[in-house]
């Protein structure tokens, strides 16, 4: 292949160069096989892109080497290139954007290294007008887009309720992105504050696994619902753009099925294409994006809707782990081929109800504190531990509820999971509920109850906190009733309640760490190198054929 040519694209004279240049490394795919991705998939790319504000994300040796934005379009600017005049903010002057309106103009940009392409969420020249409201799902580590898929669907259903549809891709990156068609008169000011109270809600109702705030200490194995993208001072990676990873993934639109089998299957590969399985896809299944730019929704209505009273409403059945007896939140947490933690096939024996605490040696060693209530474990993380005078308040923080068979979990789960660490059974037994009905008391936020178990025995009660220091909703307080119990001894306290074991004994037996034998299939590995020419349209062998002369593209 020869490393320089003019392509005469659309009848436009386009330079490219380089075209053997390696783009990414560890897949062997070169600028010349990017350039041609783009050809090919420009049919259903360039109407997402047409009258969008663009900004280059440059990547001009490849995807590993250092790559810079650029907002205002290069010179000298090709006489195809449209541009597009956009005020700056909070500074004097505007910024000459490109917009991608045609293929030449795409080559062109591509060929310029601009490997991911970042548009506006508004259109020129209404550049302060947005088409649509974007949610970008970003798992933090060890969650991933397996944990997006679960907080993806409970977005879908939340718009739903508020008469929205919802559309789904992968970032390409790491997680998932939603979009709401509007392509109705609405502005910034309206979107924004809008997907901030959504994504500030969602964390309410699911705070086990959503996080709405940017701050890298609270994103661990939780999902981050940005909603900050919806400004028009930000870009959006572009459906069908590549993205700079190790390998050709690319923004691909998913069916919201396709969603459903990665969270059931706990497999994200399945939401994860690279560039020849993406031209492939959009050969059998057409554009699945192509609702974004013509649907029309009203963002006025959904706000009507968007009340406290309302928002509750919608919400009120989709209570994952804060005391609607479903596992979801539990299950979206974890891959159960990696740790053997319980899935939750035992049941409840329908006798006496089961309370158990575990000792969790995990980030931060703390205490976990679960009564047994419809057939699940009400689960409170509570760190110093469960209170022995009653003097002492206790904080207790409720997470998603656990499975019934979790009360006998003893053992260590392995790293790169969530709640990585020893678990030790440190007390169990039954409890009777001494004050209002259960359900009440969980909604009240008032639970009184005796415990009797082997190293706790008396009254104790959970009361949900409030004012300024509940932040979240999930902030109780454990608290003594009744007497005091003589405190338990350093010794009791390092000892479990049903094997008599130490943390240290559990987490250094062997039998009781387990990861699966089975090999974890890479979707990347699929292709062979060359596999991507022997697929790509005759514009892409023409592209790849090309030499010093003009190359007619048809």
């Amino acid at each position: 292949m020869p490393k320089n040519a003019i392509l005469k694209v659309e009848g436009k004279d386009v330079p490219v160069s380089n075209l053997d240049k390696i783009y990414y490394p560890k897949a062997g795919f070169t600028k010349g096989e990017m350039l041609a991705y783009y050809i090919k998939m420009a049919p259903v790319l360039l109407p997402h892109l047409k009258n969008r504000p663009l900004t280059l994300k440059r990547y001009p040796n490849g995807v590993e080497a250092p790559f810079f934005y650029e907002k205002q379009c290069p010179k000298p600017t090709p006489p195809f290139v449209k541009t597009c005049q956009v005020a700056r903010h909070h500074k004097p002057g505007s910024i000459q954007f490109c917009l991608a309106n045609n293929l030449p103009t795409l080559v062109w940009a591509a060929n310029l290294g601009d490997l991911e392409l970042h548009t506006f969420l508004s259109k020129a020249p209404n550049v302060h007008k947005p088409t649509q409201i974007v949610f970008d799902l970003d798992p933090g580590p060890p969650a991933n887009a397996v944990q997006c898929a679960q907080v993806a669907l409970w977005l879908r259903e939340m718009f739903s309720n508020l008469g929205l549809e919802v559309l789904i891709k992968s970032s390409g990156s790491k997680g998932l992105q939603a979009y709401v068609p509007l392509n109705t008169p609405t502005t910034y000011a309206e979107t924004s504050p809008f997907a901030k109270a959504v994504a500030q809600a969602l964390e309410k109702v699911h705070p086990e696994l959503v996080v709405s705030d940017m701050k890298k200490d609270l994103r661990r194995g939780k999902v981050l619902v940005d909603w900050s993208q919806n400004s028009e001072t930000k870009t959006t990676v572009c459906v069908y753009s590549l993205r700079a990873r190790e390998r050709p993934f690319v923004s691909m639109p998913l069916e919201w099925s396709e969603v459903e089998k990665c969270l059931k299957k706990k497999d994200e590969s399945l939401v994860f294409f690279e560039a020849g399985e993406a031209l492939k896809r959009v050969e059998k299944k057409g554009d699945l994006f192509a609702p974004v730019l013509t649907l029309k929704q009203n963002l006025k209505d959904a706000l009507n809707l968007f009340s406290p009273g309302q928002t509750k409403k919608m919400t009120k059945t989709r209570l994952k782990g804060t005391g609607d007896g479903s596992l979801s939140a539990y299950s979206a947490k974890r891959d159960f081929t990696q740790t053997a933690e319980p899935s939750g096939k035992s049941k409840a024996s329908g006798k006496k109800l089961l309370f158990v605490i575990q000792k969790h040696d995990a980030t931060r060693l703390h205490y976990d504190f679960r009564l047994e209530l419809d057939g699940v474990l009400k689960s409170w993380a509570v760190p110093k531990g469960p209170p022995t005078d009653m003097k002492t308040k206790r904080l207790a923080m409720m997470v998603e509820d656990h499975p019934y068979d979790y009360a006998r979990f003893e053992g260590t789960i392995p790293e790169g999971n969530y709640g990585a660490g020893t678990v030790m059974v440190w007390d169990i037994g039954t409890w009777e509920n001494l004050g209002p009905e259960s359900h009440e008391g969980l909604k009240t936020g008032k639970l009184h109850f005796r415990l009797n178990g082997k190293k706790l025995k008396g009254e104790w009660a959970l009361v949900r906190m409030h004012g300024p220091r509940a932040t979240t909703g999930r902030e109780w307080l454990l608290l003594k009733h009744g007497t005091a119990l003589k405190p338990i001894s350093a010794k009791q306290d390092d000892l479990s309640a049903i094997s008599g074991r130490s943390l240290k004994q559990i987490g250094g037996s062997s039998n009781r760490q387990w990861t699966s034998g089975k090999k974890a299939t890479d979707r990347n590995t699929r292709e062979e190198k060359g596999s991507f020419k022997s697929r790509i349209s005759s514009l892409g062998r023409q592209l790849n054929q090309a030499k010093k002369r003009a190359v007619k593209l048809k």
